[in-house]
């Protein structure tokens, strides 16, 4: 008996684990994102993105993610994002420099975002993103955008602080809490360029948190109505070691 209870245990543990969920504010929209923000081969995902929004676009870009990487880097992102929206067709469009905690707390900053209906994480370094954003204004503006039905997207660091678990280092030498939306999850952006020892020692690393591999060019979106995967590449499933299914871009599932 108590062999039969441990294995329904451990069924209903694998089946609960492997139900890749988004704990999301509002009716808003998560687009996780593996690699390629704002090169021409995401226009055919933001535009989608884009067109899910009711009201006129207001986007705002945050370069937060390089924020210690020096301010030529964090006005390239800026410019980078800016030009981008520009050229699909935004007409209300910016970037703010939040480039430090300090930032969070800033009223204008806070006030734009709060504005917004449609905020872009680009990457960087996910613990410096994490850090600055936590428990601020800031970010409660961000959430405040899913809340009234905006989309969120986030870009490598972008997104990976959306998983419960985030890699501290792209060795898989650690990992440190995350917001927590993507529910039992490890985000891993960039999956088709990681060489292979690598990603065996983060699988190995994660073997208790759902594995979820985005590869660049592609974007994982969560929505009210569902789940898709959208863009050139996939998004792999991984838990305990196993391969699970690789989802193609389009359709909900």
């Amino acid at each position: 008996m108590r062999q039969y209870l441990a294995l329904l245990l451990n069924l209903w543990f694998t089946e609960y684990m492997l139900d890749l969920k988004a704990n999301l504010p509002g009716k808003g929209i998560l687009a996780l994102v593996g690699a390629g923000e704002y090169l021409p081969e995401m226009e055919v995902v933001d535009t989608y993105l884009l067109h899910l929004l009711t009201e006129p676009v207001r986007v705002v870009c945050l370069p937060t993610a390089a924020g210690s990487e020096g301010q030529k880097r964090v006005q390239y992102w800026m410019d980078k994002g800016v030009e981008y929206f520009q050229r699909i067709g935004v007409k209300q469009v910016q970037a703010l420099p939040l480039t430090h905690r300090n930032d969070a707390f800033h009223a204008p900053f806070v006030e734009q975002l709060q504005r917004a209906n449609f905020v872009y994480l680009s990457g960087g370094k996910p613990a410096y993103l994490y850090q600055t954003l936590v428990n601020t204004p800031a970010w409660d503006a961000i959430q405040g955008v899913m809340q009234k039905g905006g989309v969120v997207a986030g870009c490598s660091a972008g997104a990976m602080i959306f998983g419960e678990r985030v890699l501290a280092s792209p060795a898989g030498t650690g990992t440190f809490q995350g917001f927590g939306f993507v529910q039992n999850a490890c985000i891993i952006p960039h999956y088709d360029e990681i060489p292979r020892l690598m990603l065996e020692s983060a699988a190995a690393l994660l073997r208790r948190w759902l594995f979820v591999g985005i590869e660049g060019f592609t974007a994982l979106i969560f929505t009210p109505q569902g789940r898709c995967v959208r863009g050139k590449g996939k998004v792999e499933l991984r838990f305990a070691g196993e391969r699970l299914p690789r989802f193609e871009r389009d359709g909900f599932w």
